[in-house]
């Protein structure tokens, strides 16, 4: 994760909690001091080593932060991630936030874990999509990433892909993909979505770097990859869940996108627990 988005996120977040201040902990304590330790209730993969550290530092520098466990590695029932020592009052003002963002972040790294072992092909890469909750997206990709998966574009800014009401608007594929092209650098790749053989066919002859198979069925997915050029990278999207996407195995595509990951992901349970 970059360091000064996330402190800058960070301070917006707890901000946003703690407002003219938290009126639980400074009317029950003072100065003390207190021992925590931030516990998994539930086996996962593990995101978000930084948040503590940080988030806690920002609330307090003199708060003592130790993760315990690094960001990607698994974890089970009763592992404890970090520990911290410092000014009980500040530990709790921060707890709600931070275990928020722990429990989301962990949970998309989960998600995607299992997906790619759902899936069981290595030569299919699992990457999200941009239905990440707004104001939250690098970190959600970032979660993606620590799961083992692979990021899709992070914004409009970072590629074109040509949808159906593009090409509805233009009239046809090939149109788009000529006023993208004219518009675009050369560094940029295209990315059309197709939904049939005959959009696949216009796709390939407009000169697509990327194709999407859009909502197609896994015998549709593999017949399209075998119609596509080997230097075209390929894409399967849409309508696949946890369920449906072992079906997916051996089609031969290059990725498949999933919304799934990170617009309705699971949190992973994890608590805080002090001890004076």
């Amino acid at each position: 994760m970059h360091m000064l988005p996330l402190k800058t996120m960070l301070n917006h977040f707890l901000q946003e909690d703690i407002g003219y201040g938290d009126l639980s902990a400074n009317a029950v304590f003072g100065h003390e001091e207190a021992h925590a330790v931030v516990v998994a209730k539930q086996a996962g993969i593990f995101c978000g080593a930084d948040i503590l550290s940080i988030g806690y530092r920002l609330l307090n520098e003199k708060l003592s932060v130790k993760p315990l466990i690094t960001d990607g590695q698994p974890i089970e029932h009763g592992t404890v991630l970090a520990q911290i020592q410092g000014s009980v009052r500040d530990i709790l003002t921060g707890e709600r936030v931070l275990l928020n963002l722990l429990q989301h972040l962990s949970g998309i790294a989960t998600t995607t874990h299992q997906a790619i072992d759902r899936l069981d092909d290595p030569t299919i890469k699992i990457c999200d999509t941009r239905k990440t909750t707004p104001g939250l997206r690098m970190l959600e990709k970032y979660a993606v990433k620590t799961g083992g998966g692979k990021n899709h574009r992070f914004g409009l800014d970072d590629g074109v892909m040509i949808k159906d009401n593009h090409i509805a608007a233009c009239g046809s594929i090939a149109r788009a993909v000529e006023k993208a092209r004219a518009h675009i650098g050369h560094m940029v790749k295209i990315e059309v979505e197709i939904e049939d053989q005959q959009q696949l066919q216009q796709a390939i002859a407009a000169g697509a770097d990327v194709i999407m198979f859009d909502n197609c069925t896994p015998a549709q997915v593999a017949h399209f990859q075998s119609l596509t050029p080997a230097h075209i990278v390929t894409e399967a999207s849409g309508g696949i869940t946890a369920n449906t996407l072992a079906q997916y195995r051996h089609s031969g595509v290059n990725f498949i996108s999933l919304g799934y990951l990170t617009h309705s992901v699971q949190a992973l349970d994890i608590s805080l627990d002090i001890h004076l």
